[in-house]
């Protein structure tokens, strides 16, 4: 499986953010490409998201009005998506203003982590460690439990 994060805002590579997702990125068995935009309009940030989006990728769109699933649902929705032959997952993480109507629509999936506000690089480590556990679920490794 290959995972792309398209994010907007640069994480500075000094950050403990920046460390906290290279550990997780180098963990997880599947291959993690970070692309990343600096902030600037809502349209040219939807722009940069939607353009980048690999063909064929299932598209999940980070956003506080989606849906609040378990780690171990979240790894049976990507199962489904092998099963179904897909090799590729984008996930999307706007701006500070979110993402617009015409990205979300884009979406396979509108995927929340709950109600709290989290900041955009502590918002990438959370994505980064559930993909990480994500496989570890499906490849029946014990780091996650129950």
């Amino acid at each position: 499986m290959k995972v792309v994060i398209l994010a907007i805002g640069k994480c500075k590579r000094n950050s403990p953010e920046f460390a906290l997702i290279a550990e997780y990125v180098k963990r997880c068995s599947w291959e993690i490409v970070i692309k990343e935009k600096d902030n600037s309009t809502q349209s040219d940030e939807a722009k940069f998201l939607i353009e980048n989006i690999p063909h064929g990728a299932k598209v999940v769109v980070l956003d506080e009005r989606g849906v609040n699933i378990k780690s171990t649902e979240f790894a049976a929705k990507i199962q489904d998506w092998m099963l179904d032959g897909v090799s590729e997952i984008c996930f999307l993480i706007g701006g500070a203003d979110g993402h617009l109507p015409s990205t979300r629509e884009r979406a396979d999936l509108i995927l929340s982590f709950g109600k709290l506000t989290l900041p955009h690089m502590l918002m990438r480590a959370v994505l980064t460690e559930q993909i990480y556990r994500a496989s570890t679920i499906l490849n029946h490794h014990p780091y996650h439990r129950e």
